[in-house]
């Protein structure tokens, strides 16, 4: 006959119980203080950057800096957008990422699911995913002289195609192995049934595989139009005076006789606010996008 032996629990004691709450208070402590500091850093910045932008000189100048001021003024944006011609300068740039984006999600989605979906011989899935990463290793700038060269024989400088051309070609491997992750993610015994259908390769792709990597496909695009949109690099090598972009007018404030920190900041309050509200908007799905791919069964 089996003895069953009971060991007696001991109550948790008052002492451990308060040191129980003491580790848990001290680690909401931490963690509520590091997303303090966390939003310090990003709040504190971004509210010097508006603030400046409507000071006049004198305030923006001062030593020891101003915070506030009790005059406010708002000629920074009237001289950015009467004087500068900042609408032809915007719409460079809201054409450019735009274009380059929808380009780079499509073609990348599409050799996306390719490397996702077909079986190549010599593993050369990996290969091709891996030679696609190469060309995000190396430093832009070593391509630089190369590529104005091409860019200038095919007479496309100071032109929004030469732009919409470099940022599809720089975002397109960035897309590629973003959404090989998303499209293995998707079971394929719904491509199976669809098949059994009567279902070709394109209308699988079309009308199965794209509409449940919905997040996944906004997610993507929002990086690769942020990667465009911030881009200066090939902007300040490729545009003169037509198909400037917002970086690069912003850079034009530094001058031999000092910075126009007020149309500086003006921009760049400008600059921001279209890429923040834009997040806000589709936040959700951006979240929906970068976790779809975390979990695998």
């Amino acid at each position: 006959m089996a003895v069953v032996s009971s060991i007696p629990v001991r109550p948790p004691t008052a002492s451990r119980r308060r040191s129980s709450r003491a580790v848990a208070a001290g680690w909401g402590v931490l963690r509520w203080g590091t997303l303090a500091v966390a939003l310090l850093a990003v709040l504190v910045p971004f509210f010097w950057l508006v603030s400046t932008s409507f000071k006049r000189e004198v305030d923006y100048l001062a030593y020891p800096p101003r915070l506030l001021v009790e005059d406010w003024t708002v000629e920074g944006y009237r001289t950015l957008f009467v004087r500068n011609d900042l609408g032809h300068f915007f719409m460079n740039s809201v054409v450019i990422t735009l274009v380059s984006t929808a380009l780079a999600v499509v073609l990348g989605s599409l050799a996306a699911y390719s490397l996702a979906r077909a079986r190549l011989p010599f593993k050369l899935n990996g290969a091709l995913a891996f030679w696609m990463l190469l060309t995000r290793m190396y430093p832009a700038i070593a391509t630089a002289i190369p590529y104005f060269l091409i860019i200038r024989d095919l007479q496309l400088l100071d032109t929004r195609w030469a732009l919409i051309v470099t940022y599809t070609a720089f975002n397109l491997p960035f897309v590629v192995w973003l959404m090989i992750g998303f499209f293995e993610e998707v079971p394929a015994e719904l491509e199976r049934a669809a098949m059994i259908d009567g279902c070709g390769a394109w209308q699988r792709f079309t009308r199965i595989v794209l509409p449940i990597s919905g997040p996944a496909l906004v997610a993507t695009a929002i990086l690769s139009a942020i990667l465009a949109w911030n881009e200066f690099l090939f902007a300040v090598m490729l545009t003169r005076t037509e198909a400037k972009t917002l970086p690069v007018v912003m850079a034009g404030f530094i001058t031999d006789k000092g910075m126009l920190w007020d149309q500086m900041t003006a921009l760049g309050v400008v600059t921001v606010l279209p890429v923040l509200l834009f997040a806000l908007a589709v936040q959700r799905y951006l979240v929906r996008g970068l976790t779809l791919g975390a979990v695998k069964e």
